[in-house]
């Protein structure tokens, strides 16, 4: 199937999205016709396939309205981070070249500071109400008729990479002049036959909606019927609740869900009824082998991993059984060809870590307006060999492992030190809550292992806590590997995509600013 106008005739009533807190909800036949109506206001004022339209907004019910009505337009669709500052969000907006930005009253006081910066975007809404410079989303679409256009060319997503290592960089592919009512080859070929989702299926996204897995696996899963259910917030326990609530019955998390949900009470981990959930699919992030093996033991083989990034350059895969028989494992490629490459480009051997590339002929990306980055993408020698900039190797059996980022890699005494491995053994320890691992300088070695610790509620980063800590690393992994040292913060600059800005702790230990009290969260966040 396509689009939900195929199901606003076949089943009109039944759920495209709920709203999990508040069981606000909107039929199939309530999305199609008013991003029908969207989608009739930019072709008014002037927006024809291939221009831009931006959304800056929190999980919000009418983010899929902006999003089905730049879809069936032939538009590019680009999301903004909620959590970003006015100059941020502003840029990318700019860069897109957005003619139209959908914003939510959640973010109203950055949307108005962000006005200076974006005059050459025209046409600015926003749901739930207005605000300086921006009028009624649901006002401006309701003088449309909620007729389909004449011709409905399938847009695309051009999302931005996260910026930790720089300014954002548009993720762009072209256009495939398929039509809005041809199969979706996302939520046929991905969502529904590789996991299984269908139009009797209720997907949970417990994650923001600005980021690419939860966008895509939320509009796959309306492109072949089924309902999605949102939380507004991810919360361990709401997540749990809403599993029974809704009956969900398919879902996608990143591991530090899985470990805040570990972390739970006992008694508020077995209080719900999750005997309706079939598959949960996680990704985004490594996650630790011992975290999984104990969402298998409470869950139950229904976990699926994927390994991919929104340049989609590749896409490997792992059931739970084949985890299981190689734990660990990201899977093994169902897009993409793999080649594990030293520092020079050259092929490594199988079970040797390198830089991983996938082969692709059949979909190029480039990074709009920016052609050196896009090169930089490429192996020096094949540019159809691209790479996200991850490390790690395969083993004789064609699964995948990932090492860390190759940015991240600390080299101490002339030693490659990954620092996943560290931060996979730390987040075990009960009294921690999240961790990052990174070098720092070191007179003598040049780097030295530096870990960072949120502790758990209630407990106070003391030099006991450090003792402690350190002790345990030593009982688990090699003694070099051992962080030199453990700083304490209240929190970590970890956006709720599971995406970790390491780049910004890393960052005050190299300019020697690393006594700063505030979290560098809050130079991420808005207020």
């Amino acid at each position: 199937m396509s689009y939900p106008g195929t199901y606003a005739n076949e089943k009109p009533d039944h759920p495209a999205v709920i709203m999990a807190g508040t069981g606000e909800h909107l039929s199939y036949k309530e999305l199609d016709d008013r991003s029908a109506r969207f989608a009739q206001l930019m072709w008014d004022v002037g927006l024809r396939a291939g221009d831009h339209v931006a959304i800056f907004a929190d999980n919000h019910i009418r983010y899929f309205e902006a999003y089905w009505g730049a879809l069936r337009s032939g538009l590019f669709f680009t999301t903004v981070n909620r959590f970003l500052t006015a100059e941020e969000a502003s840029y990318i907006v700019r860069d897109c070249q957005a003619k139209v930005l959908v914003a939510s009253q959640a973010v109203k006081n950055v949307a108005v500071e962000m006005l200076p910066d974006i005059g050459a975007c025209p046409i600015r809404l926003m749901f739930d109400g207005v605000a300086e410079g921006y009028e009624s989303f649901e006002s401006a679409i309701g003088s449309y008729p909620p007729d389909p256009l004449p011709e409905q060319p399938r847009g695309s997503i051009m999302l931005y990479s996260s910026g930790t290592t720089g300014q954002p960089k548009g993720i762009k592919r072209a256009l495939d002049g398929s039509q809005i009512t041809d199969p979706d080859p996302i939520g046929a070929g991905l969502v529904g036959a590789l996991f299984g989702i269908n139009a009797d299926s209720v997907y949970l996204s417990p994650a923001p909606l600005y980021h690419s897995a939860p966008l895509a696996f939320s509009t796959g899963t309306q492109s072949v019927g089924g309902t999605v259910v949102v939380l507004e917030k991810f919360d361990p326990l709401e997540a749990l609740q809403a599993i029974e609530t809704y009956a969900v019955t398919a879902s996608q998390w990143v591991p530090t869900m899985f470990t805040r949900m570990l972390k739970l009470p006992e008694a508020d981990r077995n209080r719900h009824d999750l005997s309706s959930h079939q598959v949960a699919v996680h990704a985004a992030a490594p996650c630790p082998i011992e975290v999984k093996h104990q969402m298998l033991e409470w869950w139950g083989p229904i976990l699926h991993e994927y390994y991919a990034g929104t340049e989609l350059n590749g896409f490997c895969y792992v059931g739970p059984q084949d985890w299981i028989a190689h734990p660990g494992t990201v899977g093994k490629p169902l897009i993409g060809t793999l080649h594990i490459c030293d520092d020079d480009g050259v092929e490594v051997e199988t079970g040797e870590s390198g830089l991983i590339y996938f082969e692709r002929e059949d979909q190029a990306f480039e990074y709009h307006n920016a052609p050196e980055k896009t090169r930089s993408s490429q192996h020096p020698d094949h540019r159809l060999w691209t790479t996200l900039g991850d490390v790690g190797r395969v083993d004789e059996d064609g699964f995948l492992y990932l090492t860390d980022r190759k940015a991240f890699m600390i080299i101490s005494g002339g030693v490659n030190i990954y620092p996943q491995e560290i931060e996979d053994c730390l987040i075990l320890h009960p009294e921690v809550a999240d961790v990052a691992v990174f070098g720092v300088p070191n007179a003598d070695f040049g780097e030295e292992v530096k870990a960072v610790v949120q502790p758990i509620e209630g407990t106070e980063g003391t030099q006991n806590l450090e003792r402690r800590l350190l002790d345990y690393a030593r009982e688990h992994i090699a003694a070099f590997k051992v962080p030199r040292s453990v700083d304490f913060r209240n929190e970590l600059p970890r956006l709720p995509t599971g995406k970790l800005y390491k780049r910004l702790l890393r960052d005050e230990y190299w300019s020697g600013d690393s006594t700063a009290q505030v979290s560098p969260i809050e130079q991420i966040t808005d207020s």
